[in-house]
């Protein structure tokens, strides 16, 4: 008989706030209708400067079988808060699902931009993703190399050696489930990799709240220049070269001003 679930939940707390997060959201955007596509991330909308999307888009899914597949995944691996011996354990679970959200995120568009450029696959530009899925394979493959031993439980009767679990699942999903991402599942796969190697390391409290903090900001203000959301506290306006936008805090008259570069169907992951 395995342990009661309140004790399971003490064990893997970071892991429980994230179900809990993601279970939360995918509520709200039932009850409140909102759409994949208000949510979700394509190459087409980041150029236009959404770049909130990164974010939104992972925690939000857009069915409960969606939701519950990747979750029971996700529990299955909260394992890794334990793992403190390994490099792991409770704050790097944190801070490197932080990398792991963002980076891979970052990654699917370069994937969608070399598609489109280098093919001509204009297919890419619109496809929308969304889903905590290519966080859960990064966490899948780096588990497979720091502990290869492990197995993988999915929905309490489903069990997979770790070790051939990240590419186990990436085909298995692509079959039996048409519209998941390939390339978001792939993404979270080389981002773990990464990670897992030691390519990406060095994360502390000082850099996991530095780069959270600049996550707020670009999230804050690209949210206000996409015009999805009225901070009413906040206005951006050009000044006399256009290229350079002027940021006023009104109420206080302080200005930043910063250079920009001007730019020129769904998936779930």
């Amino acid at each position: 008989m395995g342990k009661p679930l309140f004790y399971e939940i003490l064990e893997k707390p970071a892991t429980s706030c994230i179900i809990g997060i993601c279970s939360g959201i995918w509520f709200y955007i039932q009850k409140k209708n909102i759409g994949y596509q208000h949510v979700g991330l394509s190459y087409e909308t980041a150029i236009e400067g959404h770049h909130w999307r990164v974010i939104t888009s992972a925690f939000s899914h857009i069915s409960v079988l969606h939701l519950v597949f990747n979750m029971s995944a996700l529990w299955s691996l909260g394992v890794i808060e334990q793992l403190d011996h390994l490099g792991l354990g409770v704050a790097n679970y944190l801070h490197y699902t932080l990398v792991l959200v963002v980076v891979s995120g970052l990654l699917v568009l370069g994937m969608y931009h070399f598609l489109i450029q280098r093919f001509k696959l204009e297919y890419f530009r619109r496809v929308t993703a969304v889903g905590y899925s290519c966080v859960v394979f990064g966490w899948m493959t780096i588990l497979s190399v720091k502990q290869p031993s492990s197995k993988l439980d999915l929905f309490g009767f489903l069990s997979l050696p770790i070790s051939f679990a990240p590419f186990e699942s990436l085909i298995f999903t692509s079959i039996i489930v048409p519209q998941a991402s390939f390339l978001g599942h792939l993404s979270g796969i080389i981002v773990g990799y990464a990670i897992a190697w030691g390519l990406i390391h060095g994360m502390t409290n000082y850099w996991a709240v530095s780069m959270l903090g600049w996550i707020a900001v670009v999230f804050i203000f690209s949210l206000k220049h996409s015009g999805a959301y009225d901070f009413s506290f906040l206005e951006i306006e050009s000044v006399t070269d256009p290229s350079l936008p002027s940021v006023r805090f009104i109420g206080n008259g302080r200005t930043l001003q910063m250079n920009t570069v001007p730019v020129e169907g769904i998936q779930i992951v």
